[in-house]
């Protein structure tokens, strides 16, 4: 009886540990995705000079990228 109950409580403890740790590594990270100004451009499709990375004025469109804290483009937030 006594072999059972080890060998029990060793299958129990190792199902455990790897769900602890499975569980740790599959989380997903919460760092804050913001957006940052990358260029402008005017309706024909050019960039007016001194306007970049920030559109100021009428007629131009914004173009941003997504960025994690560290100042890098996430994969697959863009």
């Amino acid at each position: 009886m006594t072999n059972r109950r080890m060998m029990a409580a060793k299958a129990a403890t190792a199902l455990l540990t790897t769900g602890l740790t499975v569980g740790g590594f599959a989380a997903p990270g919460f760092a804050k995705i913001t957006t940052q100004n990358t260029s402008c451009t005017t309706k024909s499709g050019q960039q007016p000079p001194g306007q970049q990375p920030t559109c100021s004025g009428g007629g131009l469109t914004q173009h941003t990228q997504n960025v994690n804290p560290a100042g890098h483009a996430p994969p697959g937030q863009n």
